[in-house]
């Protein structure tokens, strides 16, 4: 063998090497962002009203050690969706759903206007304070104006919060072409008009790569949130 095709065979086998520790590098993480996150504070609930004021550290906490609470029937539903319907305060509910990629949208999402119960906007340091959040993503299902899938939410509720575990599901429903079941519980406490936060809970169903059981609180840095009316103000 020449130098020169030694050099190459050398580089070839370099650049494979590196390319091989990437892609288990990428698959380590993209294992790992869909198991259950420990260092996530965690509280044992019976329901939604047994969770605690936000403490003003930690705006995600993991429910029941991360383990979603669906029963042997829950994981039969069938692929779709299922919307709550509108309380007497037109509050949206539970959202349910067996999802595929089959579902994603095929089309651009158009321009929201439901305003939902609390919708009271207000701009922050030139930011808006609101943001109508899907319940169930339209990037999971292309399900957009629907006055049953949209709540207020505050930015940081919106994106980073939910937008983190929807980005997990998507990715994995893309590439493995499996089912998850999936539910988002908004929180009202009383009579009021804007959520306290949200539950998120998700279990792939070929496999348990998926499984997770989170609440996000509907809160925002800087801001005191009147939660009965929605109005707001610099704190």
């Amino acid at each position: 063998m020449t130098i020169i095709a030694r050099k190459k065979k050398q580089t070839t086998t370099k650049i494979l090497s590196s390319v091989v520790l990437l892609l288990a590098a990428l698959y380590g993480l993209y294992t790992q962002t869909l198991e259950p996150d420990n260092s996530l504070k965690t509280i044992e609930v019976q329901q939604l009203a047994e969770i605690p004021e936000y403490d003003g550290e930690h705006q995600v906490i993991q429910l029941n050690h991360g383990r979603p609470d669906f029963s042997e029937e829950d994981l039969k539903m069938p692929l779709g969706t299922h919307f709550s319907d509108l309380d007497s305060f037109n509050r949206v509910g539970p959202a349910n759903a067996m999802l595929n990629k089959s579902l994603f949208p095929r089309e651009e999402r158009e321009r929201l206007y439901v305003k939902p119960t609390g919708w009271q906007q207000k701009f922050y340091q030139d930011r808006p304070l609101y943001n109508r959040a899907h319940l169930i993503a339209f990037r999971l299902t292309g399900e957009n104006n629907n006055w049953k899938n949209l709540m207020t939410a505050t930015s940081s509720l919106n994106s980073p919060g939910m937008t983190v575990y929807e980005e997990q599901v998507a990715e994995y429903l893309k590439e493995t072409g499996n089912h998850i079941r999936y539910r988002i519980t908004p929180y009202f406490k009383g009579e009021e008009l804007v959520a306290r936060g949200v539950q998120m809970e998700a279990q792939s169903i070929e496999d348990k790569e998926v499984s997770f059981n989170v609440f996000i609180y509907n809160i925002q840095q800087g801001v005191s949130i009147d939660y009965t009316t929605g109005r707001s103000k610099a704190e």
